[in-house]
């Protein structure tokens, strides 16, 4: 029996899930989408470069998916931002705020011991369409 109202999306721009699960599923209007770290869909390769730069990923890789979902960052309406050093909060919400320049979504921001593939930042998102 297949849910019509609940549909997995996915981009191939995106990096392929590393354990059992979508990248994002579609309920409705409501997209829910995994957290994602900042890996290069193109090489596998982990995003390295520092905090800004697994940022920058980290947010291109979500938009990627926002994209195959015909949504974009306007219609995210809730971020859940995991990182392992509060220390870097300035410099992870200084390229947030590039992708959120109006009407930023409800969000927290939470410290934790470790991330997958050791990564400095893991980023869900929620997004309903307008």
């Amino acid at each position: 029996m297949s849910n019509k109202r609940r549909q997995v999306i996915s981009s191939i721009h995106a990096p392929a899930p590393i354990g059992p699960y979508s990248q994002a599923i579609l309920v409705g209007d409501t997209l829910y989408v995994s957290g994602q770290i900042a890996l290069v869909a193109t090489t596998g390769a982990l995003c390295d470069e520092g905090v800004e730069a697994e940022t920058e990923q980290v947010l291109k890789n979500i938009g990627y998916i926002l994209s195959a979902a015909d949504m974009s960052f306007a219609d995210v309406t809730k971020c859940t931002i995991f990182i392992k050093n509060m220390g870097d909060f300035q410099k992870i919400n200084a390229i947030y705020a590039k992708y959120f320049m109006q009407n930023p979504p409800a969000r927290e921001t939470v410290e934790v011991s470790a991330l997958p593939k050791n990564v400095n930042v893991e980023i869900s998102c929620i997004a309903v369409k307008a």
